[in-house]
């Protein structure tokens, strides 16, 4: 069985977190941490919010 492959995390500033952030996320800023996340954790519910959306658009 292969093994999987998991890219090494990015170290961002909060400008560039800004930058690169998609609308379905958000940015948690803490004292030590700079962290993105997605809004809705749940990704059954984020596709079907993205399919609501596509059929208002």
């Amino acid at each position: 069985m292969p093994k999987a492959c998991i890219a090494p995390k990015t170290l961002l500033t909060l400008e560039e977190c800004m930058e690169y952030i998609q609308q379905d996320e958000c940015i948690e800023v803490t004292p030590n941490f700079i962290r993105m996340r997605k809004v809705i954790l749940d990704e059954h519910e984020r596709n079907r919010i993205a399919k609501s959306m596509k059929s208002e658009a």
